[in-house]
């Protein structure tokens, strides 16, 4: 597996190129928003380790201009780690959120499991073609059809968005989808769910404020409506 690391820090890359390659992993490094943005193009990482805060472009614009063209799984690393900026990280597509300072284990633990769900797509997890109501949606091709139309899904909207029309009509819990979608779980969990849930609907429905599809039961969890 391919991982870009985005840093102006540099004793911050040196370190995390450093644990990546120790754990097998071929790494790439770029100091800026402008060069991260060309080694996307030309080296298509698995996974892009990318700072907030950087001089010239800032790491949420680089999420922005990288999400408009590939899925490539993004971790941000930001030594801002109040909920907000966690939730605004997540809103621009990011697949993961850790503040600075973090635990080297801890790092290895979210490459790890995000590259697990990458690999999981790559087996064609989830598997076969599942037709629900208005929904249509093909694992294999990453790609939802709702009332005849193609939504354009990150493959963690894509995986949350089949585990829930799977199991239409059930009332699936936050813990559940932690599990289920990230594979794993951590603190402030349970707002990530919310963050993509909210995504899911500004997608798929045709009132957000008021959804058909993906309904919340109040402290209970989440449930698909065909």
């Amino acid at each position: 597996m391919h991982v870009l690391v985005v840093d102006d820090d540099a004793p911050s890359v040196k370190m995390i190129a450093f644990l990546l390659r120790e754990e097998g992993y071929t790494v790439s490094t770029a100091d800026n928003g402008i060069k991260a943005l060309e080694l996307v193009e030309k080296e298509s990482p698995d996974l892009v380790i990318l700072d907030v805060m950087m001089p010239r472009m800032d790491g949420h614009e680089v999420c922005r201009r990288i999400r408009s063209k590939k899925k490539v799984p993004i971790i941000f690393l930001s030594a801002r780690g109040e909920t907000a900026d966690r939730v605004q990280g997540l809103e621009l597509g990011a697949d993961d959120y850790l503040a600075k300072p973090f635990e080297p284990a801890e790092l290895l633990a979210r490459v790890k499991a995000v590259l697990r769900r990458t690999e999981a797509y790559a087996s064609s997890e989830p598997q076969g073609r599942l037709a629900v109501g208005d929904f249509v949606l093909d694992p294999l091709e990453n790609k939802a059809t709702v009332r005849g139309k193609t939504i354009d899904l990150t493959p963690i909207e894509f995986r949350l968005l089949y585990c829930l029309a799977r199991n239409a009509g059930r009332v699936l819990s936050q813990d559940f989808l932690l599990s289920a979608v990230w594979g794993y779980d951590y603190e402030g969990g349970s707002n990530q769910v919310a963050v993509y849930v909210r995504r899911l609907r500004n997608k798929i429905e045709v009132d957000p404020a008021n959804p058909e599809y993906l309904l919340t039961v109040r402290g209970l969890g989440y449930r698909f409506e065909a």
